[in-house]
């Protein structure tokens, strides 16, 4: 039996992906560019630093790191704190796993200044007994299991005893690489690799409504 379920929030518990892709068009024609087909799915499992130094390399940008990324941020954070909305049924799954005795985590890329306004819009900000983001493992994107291990760690539960949801395939395989459970929420943003996510995740969801109740 699980003890521990361990979500992740872009465009697993949040409905945010839409965001950063208006970001990533914002930024990018504001300086005359358009977002290439593959930028979206290359970024996805780096943290915010490894992303804004790609993007400067890719582009032939003239702005810093911190530039961009402050940049970034700005942008995002009106969003967090008043537009993005929660999954489909992800409020009431959260309260059910919680009457059930099951130890809630997170696990994200989100720093805490986006997440936890985004979590309080939502009605979901103190549900979870634990957080942890890329920032806490030495930002080790989500291509390895370091921040899974972690949320494991501080949950107080073996890897093998818990419950991820993601969206992202790469994310999935880390937590399975782990022998972690992975369920799957479909994004818009990860449609490409939908099948193969089929292929590997234990189960596949398009909104909580009929999540696992029992894992």
């Amino acid at each position: 039996m699980t003890k521990a379920v361990i979500f992740d929030l872009d465009g697993t518990l949040l409905d945010s992906m839409g965001v950063w892709d208006q970001v990533d068009i914002d930024f990018l024609n504001k300086r005359g560019i358009a977002v290439p087909p593959d930028y979206t799915t290359t970024v996805s499992a780096m943290q915010f630093r490894q992303i804004a130094e790609y993007t400067i390399a890719r582009f032939g940008l003239k702005d810093t790191p911190e530039e961009l990324m402050q940049e970034w941020d700005d942008m995002a954070s009106v969003a967090y704190s008043t537009t993005v909305e929660a999954k489909p049924g992800a409020l009431g799954y959260l309260h059910d796993l919680k009457a059930a005795g099951v130890k809630l985590g997170v696990a994200t890329s989100l720093p805490p200044h986006l997440r936890e306004p985004a979590l309080r819009h939502v009605g979901m900000f103190g549900l979870f007994d634990d957080i942890v983001s890329v920032d806490d493992v030495n930002d080790v994107g989500k291509d390895q299991p370091d921040v899974y291990l972690l949320a494991a760690k501080r949950l107080g539960v073996k890897p093998t005893d818990c419950t991820v949801f993601e969206d992202l395939l790469v994310a999935m395989k880390s937590a399975k690489s782990v022998g972690m459970t992975v369920w799957a929420m479909h994004d818009d943003s990860s449609a490409a690799d939908w099948p193969e996510i089929c292929r590997l995740a234990d189960g596949v969801l398009f909104d909580f409504h009929n999540a696992p109740r029992v894992l």
